[in-house]
């Protein structure tokens, strides 16, 4: 009975053990970043702890994390991956089903068209115009139309996509959802002239939301407006990240019958759907979140720990990434997400507009 006993703690402490090393490292990394992101300048420029930390991670994969990996390598992959996926589920915390009647049903129509739109554009434009690998379109499409860095690493375990095409599609929402930042103001006193979105901020709040990449990039360029376009801005964009678990479930069965319909009469094992589990379990937790029972202090509390897991997960893409990598991905994916940022800012003031005409 003792040797079982001792049997099992071994197993238990080879087991995690192993892990240790490579989640402090990417543990403290992420606290690095979380730190960075609380400075004002930071918050400003819209540059969050989940864009830090994948900033952070990348300088010292480049650097210093070769001679780690070999003692770092379990705990970064579980950082990357497990973490990664509770992270997704947790962010249900900062949703609710009534920021959906916070925008009618004018903004669940516009946050619906303005990804389907996107995500259908980067299809198109990535597969057949610049000849780029499907997973790279998909992580650049899914980080564009939904909700930045967190959808393309939501969007990678259904994928299955390499590290170097998820930090690539990363890469895209920093570069152009910092642009957003500076540019969507100068477009809010345009528009007071123009009227294609209506004169109230409250309108243009709805449009920063349904079109810019990142939450805290949505946040930063509401606040440039005012306090009245940042909050529906946030709302539009809650309600666009709510919609991430349908999307990973409709992604998920296209993918599944592309491979059946490619081989094998759909008997490939390779075909059968890979069910994002995740996905339902976040749409549970907003569910649960919608119902009010914990208090704002504990919800605030798990928010910041999911800041943490995601932080951590983002720490570790960035350990895994060579930038010999991203140099060989060239200038097409960059393209690709500069053609889709100009058509969230044009498609998505067009659809704005069009549906807020029929449905206000």
């Amino acid at each position: 009975m003792s040797s079982l006993s001792t049997s099992n703690t071994t197993s238990f402490s080879d087991r995690y053990g192993r892990l240790l090393p490579g989640l402090l490292l990417s543990g403290v990394i992420a606290w690095g970043a979380i730190a960075l992101g609380k400075l004002e300048w930071m918050q400003s420029h819209g540059m969050s702890a989940l864009t830090l930390a994948i900033m952070l991670g990348i300088v010292l994969g480049n650097s210093v994390y070769g001679s780690l990996a070999p003692t770092c390598g379990a705990g970064v992959a579980f950082s990357k991956q497990t973490l990664l996926r509770l992270g997704i589920i947790l962010y249900g915390f900062r949703l609710t089903f009534q920021d959906i009647g916070q925008v009618g049903l004018a903004g669940i129509a516009i946050d619906a068209l303005v990804l389907a739109s996107t995500f259908g554009l980067a299809m198109f434009l990535g597969t057949k115009v610049f000849k780029l690998e499907r997973n790279s379109a998909i992580l650049i499409g899914a980080g564009s139309s939904i909700c930045g860095a967190a959808a393309v690493m939501a969007t990678e375990p259904v994928v299955k996509g390499r590290s170097e095409d998820v930090t690539v599609a990363v890469s895209t929402v920093v570069v152009f959802g910092t642009i957003a930042i500076f540019l969507y103001p100068a477009l809010y006193q345009l528009n007071l002239g123009w009227q294609v979105l209506g004169a109230t901020p409250t309108a243009f709040g709805v449009y920063i939301g349904s079109t810019v990449h990142e939450v805290a990039q949505v946040v930063a360029a509401g606040k440039s407006i005012g306090q009245e376009a940042a909050n529906a801005a946030v709302i539009a964009k809650m309600v666009r990240v709510m919609m991430l678990a349908p999307f990973l479930v409709i992604l998920s069965a296209v993918l599944a019958r592309g491979k059946a319909q490619g081989g094998n009469g759909g008997h490939d094992k390779a075909a059968k759907l890979a069910i994002p589990w995740f996905a339902f379990i976040f749409i549970a937790v907003v569910a649960f979140n919608s119902l009010g029972w914990l208090s704002a202090p504990v919800v605030a509390a798990i928010t910041d720990i999911d800041t943490a897991l995601l932080a951590m997960a983002m720490a570790a893409l960035g350990l895994t990434t060579h930038m010999s990598a991203i140099r060989r991905a060239g200038i097409k994916p960059l393209l690709l997400a500069g053609l889709l940022f100009c058509w969230l800012i044009a498609g998505g003031a067009a659809i704005n507009h069009v549906v807020a005409s029929l449905l206000a």
